[in-house]
């Protein structure tokens, strides 16, 4: 199953594409290396053949005929130039002297440089050898053929040609068995990853891909689809989490509603009563759509729309008047509200936002954070970061609450009975999700300290985390 998935994946038929590829690119190079070595070899012959054939041309004009006659006989019969061959004929190709007595067919001569085979060769060897020769057209009409045996460079040339076919061979062997690897390799990383996504279509999303440890790309792959899975399961539990709060927070209004109208539905009631009725409904019915309301602006947020319209602000200035804008409702539950900033600190977004956010720190403050305590809204500069932080003196929230408090509709069990949808963190999380800013809780002896950590405009333009 797996092999035959393998020669079907397109990663085998890449590499083959690459191997011929480079395979043409390989034989290319030999079949220079080949052709270069041969010619290098027949110009060292051709060279001493030239020699040798202006030696005697230069004899035959200084000094006739005879004297070319009695040279070639004792060079053919000199044992140092056995491998020399010599032959002289009149006009109409009779022999005249040589230790070769015939001349080559008529077909082999037409070029200046010829190799061939001797008929009629008289020395004790088992075959004829390869002879390469050049002839010469001498006065009076004489032709002149000087040659010499080319066995070694026909044996080289064999040699040269064996080697470069196993070499050629090898390569391809080795490239094949290179890529059915490599190929294998990835197939049988891609089936686990199908198999464990076939899994986790079926038995839902506990299943993880297996990490091998080899720190290679796939061990990356593995990761980061483990890491995608993880934060799409916790969404999942999220939505989870949401629609079961939404449920359970809105039956309570809805309820009421239903109840005040079937009430009224089953008695005569005077204006008056009908006026409290339609207030108390009404009242029902805002808090269900402030519910809805603040929902709609979180994903708003979180979608990241508002990005576009992000500029320099001062996070001193909007701290101070979101001070301004809650002193009095903190004066009226007898809690002192304080502000302690430096001059500026600039930071890049939506004032909106961090207005709404700054807001619902406050208002969580003042609500949970004890009567007649104290709050403080401080804004400083802390290793390249512009901080925002809202301290109270309230109850606080366990160490282990506190990463779920940011959750959307998650109330502590002490505030469940208090007004309130338990969104207003999640906006927070959102707002400073979106403007890329950190939420640290913390102790505050006694009470809690929000903080949201802002980078500050110079490092967000350097690309600085």
């Amino acid at each position: 199953m797996l092999l035959n998935k393998t020669f079907r994946s397109s990663t085998l038929k890449i590499a083959f594409i690459y191997v011929i590829v480079f395979s043409g690119a390989i034989f290319g190079v030999l079949g220079y290396v080949y052709w270069s070595t041969v010619s290098y070899v027949n110009q060292i012959l051709d060279r001493d053949i030239k020699t040798e054939t202006e030696t005697l041309r230069e004899t035959f004009s200084a000094a006739g005929r005879d004297a070319l006659i009695s040279l070639i006989d004792q060079r053919s019969t000199d044992k140092f130039l056995g491998d020399w061959v010599y032959l002289l004929t009149d006009a109409s190709r009779r022999y005249v002297a040589g230790n070769l007595k015939s001349w080559p067919a008529a077909s082999q001569v037409d070029r200046d440089r010829i190799e061939f085979t001797p008929a009629d060769w008289n020395r004790k060897t088992a075959a004829p050898p390869l002879l390469r020769a050049t002839h010469q057209l001498l006065p009076n009409g004489y032709h002149l053929l000087v040659g010499r045996r080319a066995h070694d460079l026909a044996r080289f040339r064999d040699k040269m040609m064996v080697g470069l076919l196993w070499v050629a061979g090898l390569f391809l062997a080795l490239a094949a068995a290179a890529g059915i690897s490599t190929s294998r390799r990835s197939v049988a990383r891609i089936e686990t990853i199908n198999a464990t996504s076939r899994k986790i279509i079926e038995t839902g999303l506990r299943g993880r891909i297996p990490v091998r440890g080899t720190g290679d790309e796939w061990d990356g792959l593995a990761k980061n689809l483990n890491s995608m899975l993880d934060r799409i399961e916790e969404l999942v539990e999220t939505n989870r989490q949401v629609s079961d709060n939404i449920a359970h927070d809105l039956r309570t209004p809805l309820t009421r509603v239903r109840g005040r109208l079937e009430r009224t539905f089953n008695r005569q009631l005077d204006v008056g009563q009908y006026r409290v009725l339609i207030g108390d409904v009404t009242a029902d019915l805002d808090e269900i759509l402030r519910t809805f309301s603040s929902l709609l602006r979180i994903t708003q947020i979180e979608a990241r729309d508002r990005m576009s319209g992000f500029r320099n602000l001062d996070l001193t200035g909007i701290a101070r008047e979101v001070a301004e804008l809650f002193d009095p409702t903190a004066e009226e539950n007898g809690v002192t509200l304080q502000l302690s900033s430096c001059d500026r600190a600039i930071v890049i977004g939506d004032r909106d936002l961090l207005f709404d956010a700054i807001s619902n720190l406050v208002d969580n403050a003042i609500k949970h954070g004890g009567r007649n305590g104290r709050i403080t809204v401080a804004v400083t500069h802390d290793s390249g970061e512009a901080v925002l932080s809202v301290a109270d003196g309230g109850p606080g929230i366990p160490i282990d609450e506190r990463e779920h408090v940011l959750r959307r509709f998650y109330r502590l069990e002490g505030s469940r009975n208090s007004p309130g949808s338990g969104l207003g963190l999640s906006l927070v999380a959102a707002v400073a999700n979106l403007h890329g800013a950190h939420i640290a809780m913390a102790d505050n002896s006694p009470g809690l300290r929000i903080e949201l950590r802002f980078p500050l405009p110079e490092r967000v333009a350097a690309g600085i985390p």
